[in-house]
């Protein structure tokens, strides 16, 4: 199970245990050595750049931590997209899905009942946890995508919802890269390669079929019940009251709650939780529940204000307010902080590889 702590020196211990060379050996594996900061990478809480300072700085070689550093760059690679490409993510972004029948999401999978048996346990433990092993994740897009063939985007909400390290531009291009909206080709996997990577012996399933077979089959009964995503976050406005007009105040929010941020700095600090955003972007109670916990027990006197950006700049002058780039961050006014990369490389790039071989010429030791 899972062990997601929310005080930085657990974390911190989390850093401490990486091994980039059973992470390259088992990542796949329902048993893999991960590294389950995910969370704290998608919340802003430290950066890939971190992760990747401590790999080096621990006297692994390159030979050894490239499988890691090459997974963490994809995330920065996601982030660069959405930076270039804004709303273009919540869209079929290279090309229309194929073989589109629904625009909902199976029953079979927000009711973990596929039959299935790894699926569905990993779609409980999501639900309990926040967490789903990203080898899963494929499976379960590939199941949504390829075989009920539903559009990604309703199923990539459902699943951003109940993730704590849900990230809107890892999550929809991944889910997009599945359904072969943003690849050359849909990805499947069958139940052979469930079996293997999550220690089954299941057989006569939906997918215990070849890959040929799998791309040609009609959709199954169990997966043709259908139902729109119409989750919610339940919000309750604050006031943003007890704060000073002319002092330096700095926004965090859902994607940066960064506990070393200025952090010698004398401030006003909020976590900012803006109801719109989370009207077009739900998530789950566990979720709010996560980042309001890892506010308050590493960022001393924290003010959590549930409101928009506009209410706040009626409370704060604008010159000094202090916020961490970020897409979601547009409508902001004040001065803005960069974010942390593994390296400088910055843009669109239509492929990972082609991004990652410019970042490895920089970041190699």
């Amino acid at each position: 199970m899972p062990y997601f702590p929310t005080t930085i020196k657990n974390i911190e211990k989390l850093i401490a245990d990486i091994s980039p060379i059973s992470y390259g050996r088992t990542r796949n594996y329902a048993n893999g050595a991960i590294t389950y900061l995910g969370p704290y990478i998608s919340r802003g809480f430290i950066s890939t750049k971190q992760i990747y300072d401590h790999i080096r700085q621990s006297g692994h070689s390159w030979d050894i931590s490239e499988k890691l550093i090459q997974e963490l760059s994809w995330r920065d690679y996601w982030q660069q997209i959405w930076i270039e490409k804004g709303d273009l993510i919540f869209s079929d972004i290279k090309q229309p899905q194929e073989d589109v029948i629904h625009k909902d999401i199976p029953l079979a999978i927000t009711n973990a009942c596929t039959g299935i048996n790894a699926v569905d346990k990993a779609i409980e433990s999501l639900y309990t946890n926040g967490y789903m092993h990203n080898h899963m994740r494929m499976y379960v897009a590939s199941i949504c995508c390829n075989i009920a063939k539903c559009h990604w985007a309703e199923p990539a909400k459902w699943l951003y919802y109940h993730l704590l390290d849900g990230d809107l531009a890892s999550n929809n291009l991944s889910w997009q890269w599945v359904s072969g909206s943003n690849a050359k080709k849909k990805y499947f996997a069958n139940q052979e390669n469930i079996n293997k990577y999550f220690f089954s012996k299941q057989r006569n399933t939906f997918l215990d079929l070849n890959y040929e077979a799998l791309n040609k089959m009609p959709i199954p009964e169990r997966l043709k019940q259908v139902k729109p995503f119409d989750l919610n976050t339940s919000l309750k406005e604050t006031e943003p009251v007890g704060l000073k007009k002319d002092v330096l105040t700095l926004v965090y929010n859902y994607y940066n709650i960064d506990p070393n941020w200025h952090k010698d700095k004398k401030a006003q600090r909020i976590l900012l939780i803006e109801p719109s955003k989370f009207q077009k972007h739900p998530i789950s109670t566990k979720c709010l529940d996560f980042i309001t916990n890892l506010a308050r027990k590493n960022i001393p006197n924290i003010k959590i204000f549930v409101c928009e950006f506009k209410e706040l700049l009626k409370k704060v002058n604008e010159e000094h307010i202090v916020f961490k780039e970020h897409p979601l961050n547009k409508e902001y006014r004040g001065y803005q902080d960069a974010r942390q990369w593994i390296s400088s490389v910055k843009g669109y790039y239509p492929s990972f590889f082609q991004f990652w071989k410019k970042c490895k010429k920089e970041i190699k030791w």
